[in-house]
């Protein structure tokens, strides 16, 4: 590769992985709309399906989000009736996210969504995870160098 190469936007490692999230978010799109929710929704919803009456800051940390995206995101789950917030009573520092009925409800119908997205992809169960846990591993040392910065 000449030096004139490393300036070639089709040879830039970010932005394939950019356009390639975006491309996935709008596969992911009709189908979180048959639930009502957007990406960073659904997300936030997978993370309290797993572990529910997380603090605003955990959320964030685990969603790799800063509390200027999530607020926002929070209220608009909290008008849909999917989740309350609320101050904990032992620090009011802290506010608690919790899932509604209505919210824990929301989970049965996004089973279909992991399996509907591996047939609008094309990549096998074992391709799928084999590129989610190198991502992981990158997306790790990536946070890891910038926390250290």
């Amino acid at each position: 590769m000449n030096r004139d190469d490393l300036l070639k936007l089709d040879h830039q490692f970010c932005f394939a992985l950019y356009a390639y999230s975006r491309e996935i978010t709008k596969l992911y799109r009709p189908i979180l709309d048959e639930l009502g929710l957007t990406y960073t929704q659904y997300i936030a919803l997978l993370v309290l399906w797993e572990q529910d009456g997380l603090t605003v800051k955990e959320l964030g940390e685990r969603l790799y989000l800063d509390s200027g995206t999530l607020t926002p995101l929070l209220k608009k789950l909290e008008s849909m009736g999917l989740l309350r917030r609320a101050r904990d009573p032992q620090d009011e520092r802290n506010v608690i996210v919790r899932l509604t009925e209505q919210g824990m409800q929301l989970k049965e119908k996004a089973y279909e969504v992991p399996e509907k997205m591996f047939c609008r992809t094309g990549m096998s169960v074992e391709e799928a995870a084999e590129l989610r846990e190198r991502l992981t591993v990158l997306l790790k040392q990536a946070h890891q160098t910038v926390s250290e910065e």
